[in-house]
Formats: structure tokens, sequence, C-alpha cells
């Protein structure tokens, strides 16, 4: 459940996060799409096909030159966006446009003309070569096998992510235990209050006495006043 729940989360992201980029686009652009693939060699060389052209709506209708390639929904029906350039202004009031394809001999009716401001969408501002060509990769059903793996992606990330989280988890819990089991044997044991405390005696660290010598001379401050008479009595009968 965990897993479903994160994955809608990511994909909740990443819409709002495509959706924010795509308002910004359009609103620093000035068009409702900013973005068109060429899909035919009516421009070439100026333009190819797979190129991606950049549109710019800040560009008034008013404003638009001969020279100008500009965008614009067919006249006819605005069934297809045409990217051609205009060639030639065909009435000033109101301001009607003809357009024609580099690469066409003439203009075409009811494709290159008349346009006026309800077919105009944005003047071309870029152009990025060939990258068109992932729209060609991207059709279907490339792009369902895309998505599809994409999805597989994040459900295993999503489930390696709750496994990883799992085992941490697991792994802080038993070190809880061992610090408390660990604990129990740390603890100072203090002696009962109501008996008294015998420090044990350390046998390693004993005071040497000094060896008993009993054969050892008597000092002079040892000997009896008796005998020192005596011995003082002799020596002078000895003069």
């Amino acid at each position: 459940m965990g897993s479903i729940k994160g994955i809608i989360k990511d994909v909740v992201i990443v819409a709002i996060c495509v959706v924010v980029i795509w308002v910004g686009l359009q609103a620093y652009f000035g068009a409702q799409n900013p973005f068109y693939v060429v899909s035919s060699g009516s421009m070439y060389p100026e333009l190819a096909m797979y190129d991606i052209i950049v549109v710019s709506g800040h560009t008034s209708f008013d404003d638009v030159k001969i020279g100008d390639i500009i965008v614009f929904d067919r006249p006819k029906d605005h069934s297809k966006v045409i990217v051609h350039r205009v060639v030639a202004v065909v009435e000033d009031d109101p301001i009607t446009l003809r357009s024609k394809g580099d690469n066409n001999q003439n203009s075409i009716v009811g494709t290159d003309y008349p346009i006026t401001s309800e077919e105009y969408i944005g003047k071309v501002v870029h152009v990025v070569p060939q990258i068109g060509f992932i729209t060609k990769i991207l059709q279907p059903p490339i792009n369902y096998i895309i998505i599809a793996v994409i999805i597989g992606i994040m459900i295993i990330r999503q489930i390696s992510k709750n496994k990883k989280n799992a085992l941490t988890k697991s792994a802080e819990t038993e070190s809880t235990i061992d610090n408390y089991s660990g604990s129990q044997y740390d603890e100072k044991i203090d002696p009962p209050e109501d008996s008294e405390y015998v420090k044990p005696k350390d046998f390693t660290m004993q005071e040497s006495k000094p060896a008993d010598n009993s054969y050892q001379e008597k000092k002079p401050e040892d000997t009896p006043e008796f005998f020192l008479d005596k011995e003082k009595e002799s020596e002078e009968n000895k003069e």
C-alpha cells in the first residue's frame, strides 16, 4: 500500500512540475503552443522536416513584415497549422497577408492566403534542428512502452526504498536492545547501606618488610652500662 502511495505521489509531483513549466513557457513566449514540428519540406532549406520551431506571440499581427516566417491556421478551414514566409500584403484595411513556402513555386489559395489576424498564431523566433525526430520515435506503441517502463522503474525504486527503510528500522531496534542489555552489566553495584564495606586486599602490591638480621652487630648504644664501666676500668689499669 505504501508503494502505491509513493508512486502516486511521484506521478503527481512530476505532473505538477510539467504543468508549471508549460504555463511558464506559454507566458514567456506569449503563445498557447510555443513549439511546433515541421512536417513538410515546403520551407526547405530554411526549415527541414522534423525541425522544431519556437513561436513568439509577442509580435503582433500589425508588426509582421514581408520576409518574416509566421505560423498560422490554414485560411480555408483552420484544420491545419502552416509555417510559411510572408511575401506580400494583400490589403491594408483590414491587414491581409499572403505567404509562400520557400520550396514552393507559387502561393496556394486557401493555404497561403488570405491570412488575417484571425488565422495568425505567431512569428518564428528560434529553430532547433532535427529534434522533432523524437516525436516520430515516440509515436504509438513506442510511447506506451516507454511510459510502462518508467512506471515500472518507479515501482521498483519505491519497493527498494521501503525494504531499505524496513532494514534500517530493524537494525536500529536490534542496536537499541543490545545497548540496553549491555547497560545492565555496566551498572555499578553499591554495597548495602546497613553493612560495612570491606575493601578487598590487594595481594599484588604488598609492603616489603626488612629481613630480620639477628646476627647483625649490636650498636654501642645497645651495650649495658655495667660492661662499659668494666671495660673502661681495665684500660686504666693497663696504663
